[in-house]
């Protein structure tokens, strides 16, 4: 019997999640639903000295990781990896997984959503009739048959994306730090997609190269009135840089479902008419969020009895 540290959760309880670990024959203690701080996280793995800790969105750190006397994984519940300490976890002989691909549908309907919201006005018009404003001869719509895309990383969402937006007729660019194998689209280095795109969406994963990836510089290399879409990590993005933009009209406005800075992102930003902002939740669904749970837990379950995970993001030292 092992216990298993859940550090958080965005869902209303644990019991999927409990249902896998102890049906397994462990223990599964669970911190609040809300992330604590790192510090509070590291008090909470050193009280129950866990052979597992999952991490929904809070910070699990090197501390945390070096506390346990026999931590066999650290699971993400999610995608990325911005929120463990992975290089210490290698360090100590310990596993680090994800669901890489849970929500791959999911992220790439947003993204589309956002731009199809951008080419047709529908939330600028809901807006606009709920505040008593009927005003169709304003309408500067695009035809969206018409559009040119550039999509910074091409992994799994990232191919969705274009698979959906061609069927809409949209040209597609891609920039990825591998090649990549499809036909249908033309990879180009960034300052050309940033160059030659109508519409701007961010697919990439937030590291130390990344961060800030889209800032000043690059937004100057946009086309003038394009549309910039983040359904990544806000970090990717460099948020004054972006208001620059927009309050100098350069670009005609912005989509984010991630914001530098959430959950208390900039009111200066979010609050524009010209952007579209959701809370973080482009992942979710009810089928990804159930999905996502059940194979986090079953994860840490395959470790505990010995096995490699499905999806490791790292190869621990020390392990063969």
């Amino acid at each position: 019997m092992a216990v298993v540290v859940q550090t958080d959760f965005a869902w209303p309880d644990d019991h999927i999640e409990r249902a896998v670990i102890e049906t397994a024959g462990h223990v599964l203690v669970t911190g609040p639903s809300v992330p604590a701080p790192a510090e509070a996280i590291e008090a909470l793995v050193a009280r129950h000295d866990p052979q597992a800790i999952m991490t929904c969105w809070a910070e699990v750190s090197a501390s945390a990781i070096a506390a346990p006397r026999n931590l066999k994984i650290v699971q993400r519940i999610g995608v990325g990896l911005d929120n463990v300490a992975v290089a210490a976890a290698t360090a100590r002989g310990t596993w680090v997984a994800n669901v890489p691909d849970y929500c791959v549908a999911e992220v790439s309907d947003h993204a589309v959503t956002l731009l199809l919201d951008w080419a047709r006005g529908t939330v600028a018009f809901d807006r606009e009739v709920k505040a008593g404003r009927w005003t169709p001869a304003g309408a500067k719509l695009r035809r969206v048959s018409d559009l040119t895309v550039g999509i910074i990383g091409f992994g799994r969402i990232g191919r969705s994306t274009a698979r959906k937006l061609r069927a809409f007729g949209c040209r597609i660019l891609a920039h990825n730090r591998s090649p990549i194998a499809d036909a249908e689209t033309e990879q180009v280095p960034l300052e050309q997609l940033l160059s030659r795109s109508d519409v701007v969406i961010i697919h990439a994963p937030l590291t130390a190269e990344t961060e800030h990836l889209i800032d000043g510089e690059r937004i100057a290399q946009m086309r003038p009135g394009a549309f910039l879409i983040n359904v990544s990590r806000g970090g990717i993005l460099d948020t004054e840089a972006l208001l620059a933009a927009l309050e100098g009209g350069y670009l005609s406005g912005a989509g984010l479902d991630v914001v530098e800075g959430e959950p208390h992102p900039p009111r200066a930003l979010v609050e524009r008419p010209d952007v579209i902002v959701t809370p973080h939740i482009a992942f979710s669904s009810d089928a990804s969020l159930a999905e996502l749970r059940r194979r986090s837990a079953e994860e840490v379950v395959r470790v505990l009895a010995g096995e490699p995970p499905h999806h490791a993001c790292n190869r621990p030292e020390g392990l063969s």
